[in-house]
């Protein structure tokens, strides 16, 4: 396993990242994962001996079941919590209250003092913003997140899902006062889901932000087991119960063509070349995995293991049909004439 530094934080975190949407599976998230104690244990244990320190998980996975689960997993398992990078996420609704979903300080400090009791922390490594709340004023929620970090009760903090022109406005604004701002990035970024490259992971760079994307395999999509031939698993996926993150399946059936391709030639899954491209591309620190078994885990762990070729990222590249949107195109052209 390969470490990555985390922006300028001076963290060393592993190149894959563990994912724990699958833990739990109450309510809404059965169809991503039920998985029980007993699995997760298993889960953790394998992550862990393979080199994986880096664990995300966020208070609405299960609506809290996952925190509980991963929480109590650390201590059954007896994981050294100074080995270990720990992530969760404020801002969804955690209850039928008025004020019990936002980034309002109310409903953030509340958030996060349920998801240490849930974890059994006295504090997170990582506490990621999940998305933007238009209600509350973008100053307020960065002069709260600068408060828990003071407070201790978490190191750094994150963005995720945010427009990069949102992003850059916190960090502006926390700069200016001189406050403790994002230092990293969790954003939707595979082969089939290529929108982070125009803004989000350009402004990470710039910023020296780590950049973690989620879901690499775009919901399973680029598994291999969907092809044109076989549009569905007849409900063995989650890809058959939802269409989450979107994909445009067209050119998205090119890319698992290629994927496929290019797996026979090092022998090994579709998956895992799905993998070792985000894994690959510029500015991604650690990229998030999860599996609904241990063999998709073992998978997953063995992607670190694959090189891709730059015929061969270029060979992905070129099936996705790509195109650049408006304004890049136009600055691509204009950057031609002062090349030298």
């Amino acid at each position: 396993m390969k470490y990555n530094f985390l922006g300028n934080t001076g963290v060393l975190v592993s190149e894959l990242c563990l994912g724990t949407m699958t833990f739990g599976g109450e309510g809404r998230w059965q169809a991503i994962g039920e998985q029980n104690q007993q699995e997760v244990n298993e889960i953790l244990k394998l992550s862990f001996d393979a080199g994986i320190n880096f664990i995300d998980t966020a208070n609405v996975y299960s609506y809290g079941k996952s925190e509980e689960l991963l929480g109590q997993g650390i201590k059954e398992c007896g994981l050294n919590r100074n080995e270990l990078f720990i992530a969760t996420k404020v801002r969804g609704r955690m209850g039928e209250g008025k004020n019990q979903v936002g980034l309002s300080r109310y409903h953030v400090l509340q958030s996060l003092e349920e998801s240490l009791k849930r974890l059994q922390l006295d504090h997170v490594d990582l506490l990621y913003v999940h998305g933007f709340d238009f209600e509350t004023d973008i100053e307020q929620v960065m002069h709260m997140l600068h408060d828990i970090v003071v407070s201790g009760k978490a190191r750094y903090v994150g963005v995720c899902n945010w427009p990069a022109w949102l992003v850059m406005k916190g960090i502006a604004i926390a700069k200016a006062r001189g406050w403790h701002t994002f230092i990293g990035m969790q954003y939707y970024y595979s082969a089939a889901g290529r929108d982070a490259e125009y803004e989000l992971i350009p402004l990470a760079i710039d910023q020296k932000m780590a950049f973690m994307p989620w879901s690499p395999l775009a919901g399973g999509f680029l598994s291999g087991k969907f092809t044109r031939e076989q549009a569905n698993t007849g409900g063995e996926s989650r890809r058959d119960k939802t269409d989450f993150p979107p994909v445009n399946k067209e050119p998205g059936f090119n890319i698992v063509d290629a994927m496929i391709e290019i797996g026979k030639e090092h022998n090994v899954s579709a998956a895992e070349i799905g993998l070792a491209w985000v894994r690959q591309q510029k500015g991604v620190t650690s990229t998030i995995i999860g599996a609904k078994t241990i063999e998709q885990l073992k998978s997953n762990i063995k992607s670190v293991e694959t090189a891709l070729s730059q015929d061969e990222i270029n060979k992905i590249n070129e099936s996705c049909g790509l195109r650049l949107p408006y304004p890049s195109w136009m600055l691509e052209r204009q950057a031609a004439d002062r090349k030298l």
